[in-house]
């Protein structure tokens, strides 16, 4: 929807007879290269594509010369970090011993790098609804999810029951805003779980919704976009921000009048009531000359540590603000690769950004200040098909694709997660130099006259995953989308677990 690259392998260290083995922990440090107001990045860009030179292996991590994110190294000595040792330690009373809640993170961080490769697929039956575009953990069993056909619902993963959500209409009668459908293209939740912000039935609206009980509490209908909501992150509990195709953002507030118990919430017919809002401040993208018309937003991140906000627009540039219930603009810049910025993540542990694009994944260093900027592509995508979907959680960076596939970008080791296999009967599964994948199943597809008279008798038609989210404490992740061409009618919706 970012971190700083790998070192390369260190060998181990030893002081002497007996003494530990050393093992060396890599902290992440800033720096970045220099880039003044307005000036281009150190590469040339054509066709998309970056002329810097550079290698790759086997698993797609691009790797740099120069110019890369360097980190500080620390020794700590390699048996420190076994149960054994640690429990050896204590029996002693040994002073300076890790903590069982260091060991706790411990497991959790080899538990997210282990995932991947445990899960297994269940697909889930959606009926006739087309392409799903975004999704949510509500709670243990249910996820909402939006539609291209404009569909809110809940899901109920257990039994795959799905609940209709009415959406909210604006004030203006229905022609006013009739335009080529656009769908439900996001879906977020503040940080208390407590409001819900997604589309209207005009996907021009930005409708908010109280959790947990979906009641309808307001419809941002006035003075908003002219276009349809692509992008929403919330900046604090009661602010959120969309992102539109008009190549705007627009900032709202939801009043404590507007979601309490006092306001009335369906009128004598039994009709849902809720307010109309305008928003608090509304910006215009700046735009590059040359793709003059399609500074679109595509994607938004926020970082709560830093209180940015950035966002990626379709004419290949990355913008930032701080974001304090008000937006004021950082700067922005051109990425190294301009062809379809479709998504955005930031990576809270390394505090970087993630940009996925049609044929790469670039990791960003913002940190010190708007005139110094670290943007390397640290990986490329196979087919060209690029990256629909994007979510970061510790090390891990996942990205949906466009051929209905799912890959996994270790950050720390600056490469995506491989397969593993056994060599022979006694021996452990080991990294076997092919990228782990997870490739969906196929998904549901409506024979109408646009697949009879373009696509009867292609039997691979690829299934893109735009969105996917996980339930970490539960170990699942739910993932969906559908045709990937956009004539077609279908869907694709699977557990993971």
């Amino acid at each position: 929807m970012s971190n700083p690259p790998a070192p390369s392998e260190q060998p181990s260290h030893s002081s002497g007879a007996g003494a530990p083995s050393m093992r060396r922990v890599m902290v992440p440090q800033q720096v970045g290269l220099r880039m003044g107001r307005g000036a281009p990045p150190e590469w040339a860009q054509a066709g998309g594509r970056s002329r810097a030179t550079r290698s790759q292996d086997q698993t797609g991590a691009c790797r740099w010369p120069s110019h890369r994110l360097r980190p500080e190294e620390q020794m700590e000595p390699a048996g420190s970090r076994s149960v054994v040792h640690y429990l050896q330690r204590r029996s002693v009373g040994a002073r300076g011993r890790p903590s069982l809640q260091a060991f706790g993170d411990q497991l959790q961080r080899s538990a997210v790098t282990r995932l991947p490769e445990l899960l297994t697929e269940r697909q889930l039956g959606l009926g006739s609804l087309d392409k799903v575009f975004a999704s949510q953990w509500l709670n243990d069993r249910q996820v909402v999810c939006g539609t291209k056909c404009n569909t809110l619902f809940v899901l109920d993963v257990h039994t795959g029951h799905i609940a209709p959500i009415s959406l909210m209409q604006d004030r203006r009668p229905r022609w006013a805003y009739a335009q080529s459908a656009s769908g439900i293209r996001a879906i977020e939740l503040n940080l208390s779980k407590t409001l819900l912000a997604t589309g209207g039935e005009n996907p021009n609206s930005l409708a908010v919704y109280q959790l947990p009980s979906l009641d309808p509490i307001c419809l941002g209908d006035r003075h908003g976009h002219n276009h349809a909501i692509t992008a929403i992150a919330w900046i604090s509990d009661t602010v959120a921000v969309s992102g539109s195709w008009d190549g705007t953002l627009a900032v709202w507030r939801v009043d404590h009048d507007m979601s309490s118990a006092s306001f009335p919430r369906y009128n004598e017919q039994g009709l849902p009531l809720y307010a109309h809002m305008r928003p608090r401040d509304r910006l215009v993208i700046p735009g590059s000359s040359i793709h003059y018309g399609i500074t679109k937003v595509q994607a938004l991140a926020f970082s709560d540590k830093r209180q940015e906000l950035a966002a990626v627009s379709l004419d290949g540039y990355f913008h930032l603000w701080r974001a304090h219930n008000t937006l004021s603009r950082l700067h922005s810049f051109s990425l190294p690769f301009d062809q379809q910025n479709m998504c955005l993540t930031y990576c809270d542990e390394f505090s970087l950004y993630a940009v996925g694009s049609q044929s790469h994944v670039c990791l960003l260093d913002l940190r010190q200040g708007h005139l110094n900027a670290e943007v390397r592509p640290v990986c490329n995508i196979e087919g060209g098909i690029g990256v629909r979907s994007m979510t970061s959680y510790q090390h891990t960076i996942t990205m949906g694709m466009g051929h209905g596939c799912l890959f996994f970008f270790d950050i720390r080791a600056q490469k995506f997660q491989e397969e593993r296999s056994v060599t022979s009967p006694d021996s452990f599964p080991e990294p076997s130099g092919r990228k782990l994948r997870l490739t969906c199943g196929k998904g549901w597809l409506n024979p109408d006259d646009a697949w009879m008279n373009n696509f009867h008798g292609i039997e691979a038609l690829p299934y893109a995953v735009y969105t996917h989210c996980y339930n970490w404490p539960q170990m699942k992740l739910f993932v969906a989308g559908g045709p990937l061409a956009s004539e077609l009618r279908g869907h694709y919706a699977g557990i993971w677990s």
